[in-house]
């Protein structure tokens, strides 16, 4: 059976890729702590939980839950490289294990949609660049709909990650899996709050809280979409941490923080496995 051997959540905001300033120093060493931290679990495979940004899926073909199955996953947008300098690369993908969460969810009620001719964004390659540098480790991308409303509740991402959980351990494929989670704390994208600090301190502390106390039952019921929204118009990606948290079995996190700087509070996050 795969091993999960370790389960993250980062941020994924592309305008961090080419920024520098001195109030970055604690983002930097987020990702540097994580970096290290995955190192040391040696992954065979990582499953990131990340989101389409419309790029590909938009309101009128937008999956609730897609699982990449692809042998090779290119990454990024043009858009992407040209307004945050982000590097078009081509991962590596673990088709038979893609395979292996599509069969799982299904047999445990979660109808994934399947995919193996699609292209990862900021949100996917972004986590990735900062904590598995040279990009050698085979990857996983399970898409979600955090972008185009209604969205799945956040009762069901968190049962989302405890199927990839139960998919993985009880799947004949034996590998090293490591599940990153990719996503926000309070974040704006347009308006007067766009990147100018987080729009929601309050929302920030509170979804640390939740993660480092493991107070699933608190997330749950706070996290609706009205909520999210008031926090920030794309704020609802921190729904990627339930999945996160799914899979961890809604156990405290062993660290849980958030970064402040100019653009957002960046989140950083470690379970046991």
């Amino acid at each position: 059976m795969a091993e999960i051997v370790g389960v993250y959540g980062t941020t994924h905001n592309p305008l961090l890729w080419r920024a520098r300033g001195d109030d970055l120093a604690a983002t930097r060493a987020g990702f540097e702590r994580l970096r290290v931290r995955l190192a040391a679990a040696r992954p065979d495979a990582v499953v990131v939980v990340a989101t389409d940004h419309l790029t590909q899926w938009f309101y009128d073909t937008m999956p609730a839950f897609l699982v990449g199955k692809a042998p090779l996953v290119p990454a990024t947008f043009w858009n992407e490289e040209r307004e945050f300098g982000l590097p078009y690369r081509e991962l590596r993908g673990d088709a038979e294990l893609g395979r292996e969460l599509l069969g799982g969810g299904i047999e445990r009620g979660v109808d994934f949609a399947a995919s193996d001719a699609f292209r990862a964004d900021h949100s996917v390659l972004l986590p990735l660049l900062y904590l598995t540098p040279e990009l050698e480790v085979p990857v996983v991308p399970v898409f979600t709909n955090c972008m185009a409303p209604p969205l799945p509740s956040a009762a069901r991402f968190f049962r989302v990650g405890e199927v990839l959980r139960e998919a993985l351990e009880d799947s004949p494929v034996e590998r090293r899996v490591a599940v990153i989670a990719s996503g926000h704390l309070a974040t704006e994208v347009g308006g007067p709050r766009h990147f100018a600090g987080s729009p929601s301190r309050a929302f920030d502390e509170r979804a640390v809280e939740w993660v480092a106390s493991g107070d699933v039952d608190g997330a749950l019921g706070e996290l609706t979409y009205k909520r999210l929204t008031e926090a920030g118009n794309v704020s609802h990606q921190f729904l990627n941490f339930l999945v996160a948290m799914g899979v961890a079995g809604g156990k405290p996190a062993l660290s849980a923080e958030g970064a402040v700087s100019r653009f957002a509070t960046s989140p950083f996050f470690e379970w046991a496995p």
